[in-house]
């Protein structure tokens, strides 16, 4: 192989990157932003290090918010949820297995049903794993987290707060106790 077709490869390559990292910071800098309720789980991976399980109440959905409940095989089906803010944070209003019309007033996230319970129907939205320093993946206290949603739903996690402070900050104070 010679240096022009190595430095073609190489191009192409870092472009591809570059590419995948213009796109996520374009969906956090001009998505909706929601803030969103959590109950936290503490995992620990042995390669990737500590991180929070992130448990939100939109991830546990009635089944009466169907607009229309899909029959079959669920688990794996996208889905798309409808949010609003009520009060200081923002809700699930409706679920549906096509993107609902525009409305000014809702936002509407992409997920994935991961499994149904007797009236209740299990969503994940690739927002349930936040990667913390090592040694500080067991917060003790309220998490909230502010999500950027693309206007193809799809979420990226902003920021956490512990206890209405950023992730890190808080758990630096939770040390010092």
């Amino acid at each position: 192989m010679n240096l022009r077709h190595f430095l073609a490869i190489l191009a192409a390559q870092t472009a591809l990157l570059l590419g995948l990292i213009a796109q996520q910071e374009l969906r956090l800098s001009s998505g909706t932003t929601v803030l969103l309720e959590t109950a936290p789980v503490d995992p620990r991976d042995l390669l990737r290090g500590d991180y929070v399980i992130l448990n939100y109440k939109i991830s546990n959905l009635r089944t009466d918010l169907w607009d229309t409940m899909p029959q079959g095989n669920m688990p794996g089906l996208t889905v798309y949820v409808s949010l609003e803010k009520r009060g200081q944070f923002h809700e699930a209003v409706q679920l549906s297995t096509q993107r609902p019309a525009h409305q000014p007033h809702r936002v509407v996230l992409q997920g994935q049903i991961h499994d149904l319970w007797n009236a209740s129907v299990r969503v994940r939205y690739g927002l349930e794993r936040y990667f913390v320093k090592e040694g500080t993946g067991n917060p003790r206290g309220k998490l909230t987290v502010e999500a950027a949603v693309a206007a193809d739903g799809k979420p990226l996690i902003k920021h956490v707060f512990l206890d209405g402070k950023p992730y890190a900050e808080a758990m630096r104070l939770q040390g010092k106790r």
